[in-house]
């Protein structure tokens, strides 16, 4: 805030200085307005921000705008200053707020006041009374159990996360797709468009429809002859057909194992092996930016088991097929036309049985192999239904894949909420997709600060109205704030409701709300049902509301988290080691956090050697394999993600021996060329090294481990010169 000034001391010619303001009449009308605002509100920050972001800035001004009335305004405000303030009508329009407005006496006692003033105490009272908090959520949402659970939750020795819905038999996606009060058949339930076909109207999907492709291809995948509960895999973008095969897959009662469609072939392989896939849907080709970019070719080279392949945006493939090997054409015609319109009855499926194999990136170099049961969909449902108000009216974009758990956890919290998700299938950087924005009424756009980042540097979503959208969500990775300032006011400062959870979470652990005042780039909140426990240096939590950073730990009690991995010890992963706090051993996530004084929470990246590039997690190791066999003049590296100085994803940094000290320095350019083309070939065409830096040696611990936090540390204190 250091290069800006109090807004009383803003004068015409300081206004008319920026670039984008070049008229001296335009610079004095927008000065009048903000006299007449400070005039009236001055003494009260938050007052004059909300009435400078509600009556004076508006999309089309410049950035530089924007960032000199925010700064301006809370100049003096010290740490956190609200971007947003929720309003106490719209507030008890909310999901949460209607239920408090409803039963808040009843929940909460003689105690209860409002849904702004309350919003704390009810998160208290989730975590505090976790059966009746959940039991009400899945009667919002109004989940159909064909066999109802013995309890919400079964608290055992055993089991550190206890047992949720002990002998209950479901299928989330069946409950997807089934009719209730809040929805008809002829409800939109799917709003979509190419890219390329920008200047064309959004295509629309209804109930009806959707429900008659998703049972055709669930009676087709019966036909493959595989096991119920086998292992299929997808690989592909995330658009209307692989919703639908998706869907088809768990409603048949099969389990979904989600690929990236980015993903290099020895990536696909290993994810292939370890769910040990009996076949896989993929595409032909990726249409992206106007280019074709093989897709079916790379699962051939990952030794796939049999695959069903789609033809990119044709009625039929222009590639030949291996041997044993479907075209989408004949594998839909495998059913008779006169079972393609009969209701697929759906699975029902024990609570416990996995519904989706997904991965994240560990420590170890080898992906977590992660399993969604039938119950963590709802788990991505709730948090939707609370943290991002996702109701029967919205239109939901979030520009993700089916490899990352932001994939189904959008499909599950539109479709279990009633409301409608927006599918771009092309690259969201360009203003094609902002236009579907503007053609699809969004009004819950999610993103990754990546996205944003893209978006303000190409100025690409100009001209383009977002006023429908409500508020926006953003996950991944750390949002820098300039960034999240810059996307609030494409949508005339409507909030971003940060969120921060995980793969083996089935949702977040902490989030921001609509019911209490949002700052940038940080969290309000701990997730509903769900408590947080900052660790000191000690390894013993924090107290609970003071201000701290450390390792970041959860409340064992987590519905819809993981119990088990496929590959890796669940119980070491997330138990071992951990404090134990009133009799519970608390469940380890690895991110440092910090509490700040004034209640906010901000991420300050992992606890271990697991970094987030562009909202993909990925371990050193997996880096350092490839970075090692890049160039013959390097001895060995070390990859660390460093935050930038002034907030924001992490930088992924190098650090390289060479073999030979002598001369291998001079050519760092070259060598950082050599290295992202290997990242970007190997691991993911997204991953890009920002710096390298030439060591003599690396520092090691006494057992010989590389200390990945002290090159972090070092690097921190340099970011500026990096």
């Amino acid at each position: 805030m250091a290069c800006y000034q109090p807004l009383r001391s803003v004068t015409v010619e300081d206004i008319q200085a920026l670039q984008g303001i070049s008229t001296t009449a335009a610079a004095a009308q927008l000065h009048r307005k903000l006299t007449e605002i400070v005039a009236k509100y001055g003494a009260d920050a938050t007052n004059t921000w909300r009435h400078i972001s509600q009556y004076l800035l508006t999309p089309d001004l410049p950035f530089a705008f924007h960032q000199m009335m925010y700064y301006g305004c809370y100049f003096d405000y010290g740490p956190d200053p609200p971007a947003w303030l929720p309003d106490p009508e719209a507030a008890k329009l909310t999901n949460i707020g209607k239920l408090l407005e409803r039963r808040g006496k009843e929940l909460l006692g003689s105690s209860y006041k409002n849904p702004i003033s309350s919003f704390s105490d009810f998160q208290e009272f989730t975590v505090s009374n976790l059966e009746m908090y959940w039991k009400i959520v899945f009667e919002e949402m109004d989940i159909f159990f064909s066999v109802s659970p013995e309890c919400i939750l079964h608290e055992t020795p055993l089991h550190p996360g206890g047992q949720w819905l002990p002998g209950a038999r479901l299928n989330p996606a069946k409950n997807c797709l089934r009719l209730n009060a809040k929805r008809s058949l002829s409800d939109i339930v799917v709003i979509t468009r190419d890219e390329g076909d920008d200047e064309a109207p959004v295509t629309k999907l209804t109930l009806e429809e959707l429900r008659s492709a998703v049972w055709r291809v669930a009676y087709c995948i019966d036909t493959l002859g595989l096991d119920k509960g086998s292992a299929i895999a997808i690989d592909m973008p995330m658009d209307v057909n692989s919703v639908v095969i998706y869907l088809a897959i768990v409603i048949a009662g099969y389990v979904v194992v989600s690929i990236a469609d980015s993903f290099a072939p020895t990536e696909i392989a290993t994810r292939l092996m370890i769910s040990k896939a009996k076949a896989i849907f993929t595409q032909d080709f990726i249409s992206r930016g106007g280019k074709k970019i093989p897709l079916y070719s790379k699962v051939i080279d990952a030794q796939s088991p049999m695959a069903i392949v789609i033809p990119n945006r044709s009625s039929t493939l222009s590639i030949e097929l291996r041997d044993g090997d479907i075209s989408w054409q004949d594998f839909l015609e495998r059913v008779d036309k006169s079972n393609r319109e009969v209701e697929y009855i759906g699975v029902e499926l024990p609570v416990e049985a996995f519904t989706n194999i997904l991965f994240s990136s560990g420590t170890t170099g080898e992906p977590k192999a992660i399993p969604w049961t039938a119950a963590t969909p709802l788990r991505a449902a709730a948090d939707g239904w609370s943290h991002l108000n996702i109701g029967k009216d919205d239109v939901v974009a979030w520009p993700t894949n089916l490899g990352w758990m932001m994939g189904p956890m959008l499909i599950y919290s539109t479709l279990l909420n009633g409301a409608t998700m927006a599918l771009y299938n092309g690259s969201p950087l360009g203003s094609g997709f902002a236009k579907f924005v503007q053609d699809a009424k969004v009004t819950m756009l999610g993103v990754v600060p990546s996205i944003v980042r893209a978006w303000k540097s190409t100025n690409c979503t100009a001209g383009y109205d977002w006023s429908s959208i409500c508020h926006f969500a953003s996950t991944g990775e750390a949002s820098g704030v300039d960034e999240s300032l810059w996307l609030m006011g494409r949508a005339h400062y409507k909030p971003v409701i940060e969120i921060c959870g995980g793969t083996e979470i089935g949702g977040g652990f902490i989030a921001g709300s609509l019911l209490q005042p949002q700052s940038l780039s940080a969290f309000s909140t701990a997730a509903m049902g769900c408590s947080l426990f900052i660790l000191g240096e000690d390894g013993s939590p924090r107290p609970f509301d003071s201000p701290g950073v450390g390792e970041m730990a959860l409340g064992p009690l987590l519905f819809g988290a993981s119990s088990t991995l496929l590959n890796a010890d669940h119980y070491g992963v997330y138990y071992k080691g951990m404090p134990v706090w009133n009799g519970k051993v608390l469940r380890r996530h690895g991110d440092i956090f910090e509490r700040t004084s004034r209640g906010y929470y901000r991420a300050h990246g992992r606890a271990d050697d697991t970094m987030n590039l562009g909202g993909v997690k990925v371990s050193s190791v997996e880096i350092e394999k490839v970075c090692n066999a890049a160039d013959e003049s390097i001895l060995e590296t070390a990859a660390v993600g460093v935050p930038p100085p002034g907030g924001g994803p992490d930088k992924l940094v190098i650090a390289v021996v060479f073999k030979d000290s002598k001369g291998s320095k001079d050519n760092m350019n070259s060598l950082k060329v050599s290295i992202n083309s290997a990242l970007q070939k190997k691991l993911n065409p997204l991953f890009k090294v920002s710096h390298i830096v030439a060591l003599p040696s690396l520092p090691r611990t006494a057992t010989n481990k590389v200390m990945r936090r002290v090159l972090r540390q070092q690097f921190s204190q340099v970011g500026s010169r990096l």
